[in-house]
């Protein structure tokens, strides 16, 4: 966003110097939302104060609003994902007013035949059968449709076998009955059982730290669970959330870059029984390749961590997030050990879940280290390439005495030959 910014902020100036008689239109490039709605006069400054937004929150919850969605029947052709996702307050309400509703529209059509029968009219009068005994109100009408629905039955008020359309609605009703308490029971036990809970008590270090480990530089957080029961096929991914800008000058908000984290060799795969410490190789694969501790307080990034698993008891699938902006990843700082060996047990200290303590941590970038390392091993590969090249010309150099001591041994043995002959 500062590129486009500062990109806009040349182009003005530009404009200013510019004849101002001149009939030529400049025309500015169309920026992002991001870049339009705002641009400041002094952009280091802005881009200083500028407060990093997060796209993931620390408890798991996606900072993403959906605005302007027009095709709202989307939502309606999945009812049952709906009604699940939606607060528990709205979902209890849903819950009796469906079940109210049904009663009292099944209580009125009952009340309605009582009284086109005529049975209304008849109370009391042995010699009338009407269509439902004992019925002789709206009020009589609603508790049968509840008896009915819930096949409760108390005995008091019961259907006679004189009344068809009576037989009809009760066949209907029952139907009816059946599928909505296998609907909203379905819903009740699904949003009760939802693996979110279980994610609640899957924690991460609040801070993320960079330091050196097995002499390579790495990124590090720390990832526990509370319970007993375990995660089974846990498995941990991080993403990079960083906006960029392409070659061509285009503007990608929010590019999400994969950070290894043991794909290769399968330490994303965890056995979660006690707190881990998951480590990324900060390597030229690395988006952290080029980034020193003077260089990180500048970035605007955000790392997202996302651990999923299945609940051991119910086998559905859960799913905990966590994220660390620039200012909650600590460069030169290690976790401090939480594991402890008792008597016949290992202990695990929670209280020291989050702390961290300060190490010997270099503050160049992985790549600088990298080049030093290189610069280092140079005078020694000369050095032996030289001794080798001197070594090569001096066998080049006897050879060639060697050689020239031959041809005068031939010589004089040719000269002989010659004398003698003559």
């Amino acid at each position: 966003v500062c590129l486009f910014l500062m990109a806009a902020n040349v182009l003005e100036e530009d404009s200013m110097e510019q004849d101002i008689e001149s009939p030529v239109t400049i025309h500015q490039p169309k920026l992002p939302k991001q870049a339009r709605e705002d641009l400041p006069k002094n952009i280091n400054k802005e881009c200083a104060k500028r407060k990093i937004q997060r796209y993931v929150r620390k408890d798991g919850k996606c900072n993403v609003h959906h605005g302007n969605v027009r095709e709202t029947y989307r939502y309606l052709t999945d009812i049952f994902t709906t009604l699940v996702d939606l607060k528990w307050r709205f979902n209890l309400l849903i819950f009796v007013m469906v079940y109210t509703v049904t009663w009292l529209f099944f209580g009125m059509i009952w009340w309605l035949i009582a009284y086109v029968r005529g049975d209304m009219d008849h109370i009391g009068d042995s010699t009338w059968t009407p269509c439902v005994s004992n019925l002789n109100g709206f009020v009589s009408a609603f508790l049968f449709s509840i008896e009915t629905e819930t096949t409760i039955g108390y005995g008091y008020r019961v259907i006679t076998d004189k009344c068809p359309e009576g037989i009809i609605l009760l066949l209907v009703q029952s139907v009816l009955g059946s599928i909505v308490n296998a609907f909203m029971v379905g819903c009740m036990f699904v949003k009760i059982s939802q693996p979110k809970k279980r994610a609640e008590t899957l924690v991460f270090s609040t801070n993320a730290v960079i330091s050196m480990r097995d002499g390579k530089l790495c990124l590090m957080f720390r990832v526990g669970d509370l319970r007993n029961s375990h995660i089974v096929e846990a498995s941990i991914r991080a993403k990079l959330i960083k906006s960029k800008q392409t070659k061509e000058g285009e503007f990608i908000p929010l590019n999400q870059t994969d950070i290894n984290v043991g794909y290769y060799t399968g330490d994303d795969r965890l056995f979660l029984v006690s707190p881990l410490i998951i480590s990324h190789e900060i390597n030229q694969q690395s988006p952290f390749w080029e980034i020193s501790k003077a260089q990180l307080p500048k970035e605007e990034l955000e790392i997202v961590v996302i651990l999923e698993g299945m609940v051991e008891a119910t086998g559905m699938t859960c799913q905990a997030r966590s994220s660390y902006v620039t200012s909650e990843i600590l460069w030169g700082y290690r976790f401090t050990p939480v594991l402890t060996l008792e008597d016949g047990f290992y202990e695990v200290d929670y209280n020291s879940f989050h702390e961290t303590y300060e190490t010997n941590t270099p503050v160049y970038s992985a790549k600088e280290l990298a080049e030093m390392a290189s610069r280092a091993e140079l005078p020694l590969t000369w050095s032996v390439s030289s001794k080798l090249d001197q070594h090569a010309e001096l066998e080049t150099e006897e050879e060639e005495k060697s050689q020239e001591e031959q041809n005068e041994r031939n010589g004089d043995v040719a000269n002989l030959e010659n004398e003698s002959k003559v």
